[in-house]
């Protein structure tokens, strides 16, 4: 992951619940022909307990795996760094400090890069897993100001990301007024996930300023998808 650059970027996001190796290694082969900039590995829950070995198969064949943690037991350093997501959007203290200092000691062994990131959910349509699992009240959709301010103070808090999240399966995708009052605001990179499922959605995302754009569902539901992601010009 590079996000110090002006290219636009395209991430997969691999729920280790909702992959088999043999769907996986499929997947990973199409999204490399897709040309996608690399993966987000993680989900709300972790069921299956093959954390370290999705990763493994992806990086046989693929660029770099960075992990996307629902909660601190979501930790490899088969992986190449950590989203240390802390979720600025919500008031649960565990989800901003609590779970982090849990993870520290085994995060300053680890060789993993990290990347600290406002972690900001905005409502969707539906309520998603993330919100139902956090504890947390979305960012309402038509409340830009709401959300570039959050983002505004998480990077004046020494954030080094932002994250935009509608959530797995979302009904909407984050708005383009969310993005570009985001954008406005911060001068750190924008990253936008969830009910991304077209490409007209990723690219009105790339034009509203997102700079990395998270596809994890659309894959999940029909790989195929990854085909048209070679359509877009980046």
């Amino acid at each position: 992951m590079n996000l110090n650059t002006s290219k636009k970027q395209i991430a997969v996001l691999i729920d280790p619940d909702k992959t088999d190796a043999k769907k996986l290694v499929k997947t990973i082969q199409q999204a490399e022909l897709a040309k996608v900039d690399f993966y987000l590995v993680g989900g709300s829950l972790l069921l299956k307990n093959n954390l370290d070995e999705i990763i493994a198969i992806i990086k046989k064949t693929a660029k770099k795996v960075y992990l996307f943690p629902g909660n601190p037991s979501q930790i490899s350093t088969k992986a190449d760094g950590i989203l240390l997501l802390s979720l600025i959007s919500g008031r649960n203290a565990e989800l901003l400090i609590g779970n982090h200092v849990l993870a520290a000691p085994i995060l300053k062994q680890s060789k993993l890069t990290i990347i600290s990131t406002g972690y900001m959910l905005i409502e969707s349509g539906t309520q998603t897993t993330v919100s139902y699992i956090s504890n947390t009240t979305p960012i309402p959709a038509n409340k830009p100001a709401i959300a570039a301010c959050t983002a505004l103070a998480g990077e004046q808090l020494g954030l080094k990301t932002i994250y935009l999240e509608a959530g797995s399966g979302a009904q909407n995708s984050v708005s383009k007024e969310i993005i570009k009052a985001v954008k406005k605001q911060i001068n750190i990179p924008l990253i936008v996930g969830g009910g991304i499922r077209s490409i007209e959605q990723i690219e009105t995302a790339f034009l509203a300023g997102a700079d990395v754009v998270v596809i994890g569902t659309a894959i999940e539901n029909d790989i195929k998808f990854l085909e048209e992601i070679k359509r877009i010009n980046r």
